[in-house]
């Protein structure tokens, strides 16, 4: 991951700016520039994964723009051939492509184009105008913002970055780019044109062919990579498919557990064991979790129980990595059951309700998992790379025709297990293994600590007047309360940043829950065992 910050005015002076840059500076900690062009100001913290020299630095500059981006481009190899004869290359950075791009067809044409998580900022120095633009997942993060006395628009990796600069700050929409005026859509991932009724062995061929591509694609990186490995059916089929893509290399896994019933610790290492991987668990305490949980939530900018209480394990892993290893580029298996379901689904009244639902969770996966993932990945001076996020393999399965999807065998995500079974990627036992959210899977003993602590800090008075403090989703238990409360300590009034909790939809039958939690839904069932 890398960071950045582009002001379209010049309110600020250069240490304001540095300051401002500097929050970013764990997302890129290898090299820092910044550079002004007429007005803007523009600053890059990198963190070196493709063309490691001093090439591959931002800003690009050209003569007529100026761009950073945060962001894996995997189809620049041919959009480089496209562009060979418009522009002569001064590195073998992916993101180099997108001046020329933009030079050749335009900000629309250009965000189509590409196969890509990204979040870039460019100044067009003959229109003499900003503009940027954000994956339609929201796999890499942008906010934006208008400087506090002129009101200028301003744009950063991260909304802290913004804070000191900006009263107004929003995050920047997925699927949408800014073209100097106004926003646009461009791409919405939940959106199909066409949905498609194939035979479920033809679902099961596209969705493994579409899936192997998208783990194939995020596979270069001119810097070492490694796999998050919780043992559950996403991020074994991420290492399964990278083993098979490439034969006789050992991957390096990594999981996390609570010292306490670290459910999923024997399942990673049974696949570890399977792939042959070079394993590595981590042992996190009660203390770990409570003392990770103030930075945790500066990191991820959000209050919502679910994000916040899956984040602990994952924020420590990646420290952890950090702190051990020299890796660089992290494989995970975030963004499937977005698509696929999770236990709550299962109680979808029908097919129409079920792809709604799909849709809803898509456009939201920005606020939450995706969200999670970036934050504690890159907080960690790493970079995370989403194969179920693969654009193509989202369009694929969100034509899928819903009812396929629907959990009609006694077996969540039943479709995109047996698009893998027979085929020698993963033992049964784990490709047909319920799995429980990985808050829980860690170790149910994490949110316990977490409601514990909770407890002994608030009473139920507490929750009963936190309305008058907090109007906009307003905190419901004591644990929302916690969280509610240091992220208004870090983030004052900028709650909206987050549209509402991540919570079961509490119109269906059986999903009118006070926990986002699997464990509270009655079909929970062996889940976690």
């Amino acid at each position: 991951m890398c960071g950045f910050l582009a002001v379209d005015s010049k309110e600020f002076d250069l240490t304001t700016f540095c300051d401002a840059l500097e929050k970013n500076v764990d997302r890129g900690p290898d090299m820092t520039e910044t550079v002004e062009e007429d007005a803007v100001m523009f600053g890059f913290n990198r963190l070196a994964i493709m063309d490691l020299s001093d090439d591959g630095m931002q800003p690009f500059k050209d003569e007529d723009c100026t761009l950073v981006c945060n962001g894996e481009i995997y189809n620049f190899l041919q959009l480089k051939e496209n562009l060979k004869d418009d522009f002569t290359f001064q590195s073998s950075s992916d993101c180099e492509v997108l001046i020329p791009l933009y030079r050749k067809y335009g900000l629309d044409t250009m965000c189509k184009m590409l196969d890509a998580e990204f979040a870039f900022v460019l100044y067009d120095k003959v229109a003499k105008k900003v503009v940027a633009g954000r994956d339609p997942i929201g796999i890499r993060p942008m906010f934006y913002g208008y400087t506090k006395e002129k009101g200028e628009i301003a744009f950063g990796s991260t909304a802290k970055t913004l804070m000191d600069l900006c009263d107004q700050i929003f995050p920047f929409p997925p699927g949408h780019y800014y073209d100097g005026e106004k926003f646009v859509t461009y791409r919405d991932p939940a959106m199909v044109t066409r949905m498609h009724t194939p035979s479920f062995e033809e679902a099961t061929t596209g969705i493994r062919d579409y899936l192997v591509k998208g783990v194939e694609k995020r596979l270069h990186a001119d810097a070492p990579v490694g796999y998050l490995l919780s043992g559950g059916l996403d991020s074994s089929l991420v290492c399964s498919i990278a083993s098979k893509l490439m034969p006789g290399k050992k991957l390096r896994t990594f999981a996390i557990g609570m010292d306490r019933n670290p459910i999923d610790l024997k399942y990673a290492r049974e696949v570890a064991d399977y792939l042959g991987t070079d394993h590595t668990e981590f042992i996190m305490t009660r203390d770990d979790v409570l003392g990770a949980l103030r930075e945790v939530i500066y990191t991820l900018e959000t209050w919502d129980i679910t994000t916040i209480r899956a984040s602990i394990g994952m924020y420590l892993l990646c420290k952890q990595i950090h702190e051990t290893t020299d890796l660089k580029v992290i494989l995970t298996g975030e963004c499937s059951d977005e698509m696929f379901g999770y236990k709550y689904t299962d109680y979808a009244p029908n097919a129409e309700a079920f792809q709604s639902e799909s849709m809803k969770r898509v456009r939201e996966l920005y606020m939450y998992d995706v969200l999670r993932a970036d934050r504690c990945i890159s907080a960690n001076s790493l970079e995370g790379r989403v194969p179920f996020a693969d654009l193509d393999f989202v369009e694929y399965v969100m034509s899928l025709d819903p009812d396929m999807k629907m959990n009609h065998y006694d077996k969540g995500k039943y479709l995109l297990r047996m698009a893998f079974a027979g085929q020698d990627y993963l033992p049964d036992d784990i490709l047909m293994r319920e799995k429980a959210a990985f808050s829980d899977a860690v170790g149910h003993s994490l949110v316990d600590d977490l409601k514990e602590y909770a407890d002994a800090k608030y009473t139920d008075e507490d929750v009963a007047k936190a309305s008058e403090k907090y109007a906009y989703k307003t905190p419901f238990t004591k644990e929302s309360l916690l969280y509610r409360d240091i992220f208004e300590e870090f983030f004052p009034g900028k709650a909206e940043w987050i549209k509402d909790y991540w919570m079961p939809n509490s119109d269906w039958e059986g999903c009118d829950v006070d926990d986002p939690s699997a464990r509270v839904l009655s079909n929970y069932g062996d889940s976690g065992k």
